[in-house]
């Protein structure tokens, strides 16, 4: 392998292109699931109503589009950081296919009905066990290539990419243990509250291990290289990351207040949900200091805007989460939109702006560019999907604190003011708003897709040089 003298950004390239295909895919799912709830008479067929296509949309996001941008962003930061290639390319290649197989697979068998009915953990045996193989293979992929480093310090970026890999191996395998009784249907080894415990335990650190951790990564790499500064503070990125990977694990229980859960674990997860929030407002004043001394570069650089935007919805949704985590909140916000309102800003704007962001930034040297094709549509980019995501949440905060409040609205003897009909009817313009968003986003991918086929075209593959020196420059 040391003879080696280029960077394997094949599989890179390969992914970051997927990673733009299967955002359009999934955000184009999502603005289609919304405009059911505006015109119900969109619901056709058992395949296309809502229930089935809603968590083809969450797995599309979440695995399909944010997955293969961490896929892209790993394989990239973690050989630019320890000077080496890939340690195998086959198997790099094979984590590639594999990956889009199974995003193939969730495709075909969501609509169908085929799913385990745990939320983002819908697909079914077969495909749990394929998930499983390829996401070893990726383990031996990544950790195997910080094995045989030239640079002898492991740059903070890994230390959460490989904290990502491992909490979710562990995560799936739990999570998915099922009894199968067919080809296509099997039951969870868990029963009852344990099923449910087991089954958020896994869900919220989906959230912190997938949708943050991971993306923290990409932060800690990409933020400095767009700004031209180095990391604000490097011990506090050291204390960040422990914190925050120690912590996460114990905050799933805060889905399941007022349930039949043990109380004492509500209030465990409670607890640690509001200690979260020092970790990962740590993680965002360190991001957005970094920029000190380069905070001009914003007037004229679209892609420093995202990355440091997202950063900002980071602290937001950080902050809201551990808010909502509280009893007495959480009796208001949960089962309402305000709810859905909170995951789509930690959603659109933290991981969609960081990956967003990133992928500009990688194409250009994928395909031997100086830049991307045009800084213009870029800065359109950027504003298209600033104002989708605003009216997004901000459509669901008023819709969701005002069925919260509606639904808990009791006359003097004690029945219900409102029935559900009429709370379903007030939030209809709401939803509408919803959908001007996420339209406004889905257009803002759009421009993103024909941005980086004219950078691709206009360019060709290159797998960059390694530098024979080992000197620590990233």
């Amino acid at each position: 392998m040391e003879t080696q003298s280029t960077y394997n950004y094949k599989v890179v390239r390969q992914f970051a292109v997927m990673t733009v295909v299967w955002g359009i895919v999934g955000m184009l799912v999502g603005v289609i699931i919304a405009a059911q709830l505006v015109w119900p008479d969109l619901n056709i067929g058992p395949w296309l109503h809502f229930g089935r296509l809603r968590p083809l949309h969450t797995n599309a996001v979440i695995f399909a589009f944010g997955g293969c941008a961490l896929f892209a962003t790993s394989y990239y930061v973690v050989q630019r950081t320890c000077n080496v290639r890939l340690i195998s390319d086959k198997l790099a290649a094979f984590t590639f296919w594999a990956w889009q197989l199974i995003i193939v697979l969730a495709a075909i068998t969501l609509p169908l009905g085929i799913t385990t009915g745990k939320e983002y953990a819908e697909l079914e045996w077969p495909i749990d066990i394929l998930i499983a193989i390829t996401w070893v293979v990726y383990a031996i992929v990544f950790f195997g290539t910080i094995a045989i480093r030239k640079v002898k310090h492991i740059y903070v970026a890994n230390w959460f990419y490989g904290a990502f890999i491992l909490a979710v191996a562990l995560l799936h395998i739990v999570n998915s243990m099922e009894i199968p009784v067919s080809m296509w249907k099997s039951y969870s080894v868990y029963a009852g509250a344990v099923d449910a415990m087991v089954q958020w335990w896994y869900g919220h650190n989906a959230v912190g291990f997938f949708l943050t951790a991971a993306f923290l990564g990409m932060m800690y790499y990409f933020v400095p290289k767009q700004a031209g500064r180095p990391v604000y503070s490097y011990r506090l990125s050291v204390v960040h990351f422990w914190a925050l990977i120690f912590t996460y694990m114990w905050a799933g229980p805060h889905h399941l207040h007022y349930t039949a859960l043990p109380d004492w674990t509500q209030s465990l997860g409670m607890v640690f949900s509001l200690i979260l929030l020092a970790p990962s407002w740590g993680g965002m004043i360190n991001g957005i200091m970094t920029l000190s001394g380069a905070w001009h570069k914003l007037r004229t650089d679209p892609i420093l805007k995202f990355l440091v935007v997202s950063l900002s919805f980071y602290g937001m949704s950080t902050f809201e989460g551990p808010m909502m985590s509280i009893k007495t909140v959480n009796a208001l916000s949960h089962y309402t939109d305000w709810t859905v309102g909170h995951v789509h800003s930690g959603a659109l704007g933290w991981v969609g702006f960081i990956t967003i962001g990133s992928i500009y930034y990688l194409i250009p040297r994928l395909f031997g560019r100086d830049a991307m094709y045009s800084t213009k549509l870029i800065e359109a980019h950027f504003w298209m999907a600033t104002v989708g995501v605003v009216l997004y949440i901000a459509a669901l905060w008023i819709s969701g604190v005002m069925q919260g409040l509606m639904w808990r609205a009791l006359n003097p003897d004690g029945t219900l003011t409102y029935s559900f009909a009429e709370v379903v009817k007030v939030t209809y313009p709401y939803h509408f708003v919803r959908l001007l968003g996420g339209l406004l986003y889905l257009g803002g991918m759009c421009l993103m897709a024909y941005n980086v086929f004219r950078t691709a075209t206009a360019g060709r593959p290159v797998d960059a040089k390694i530098p024979a020196v080992t000197a620590q420059a990233h």
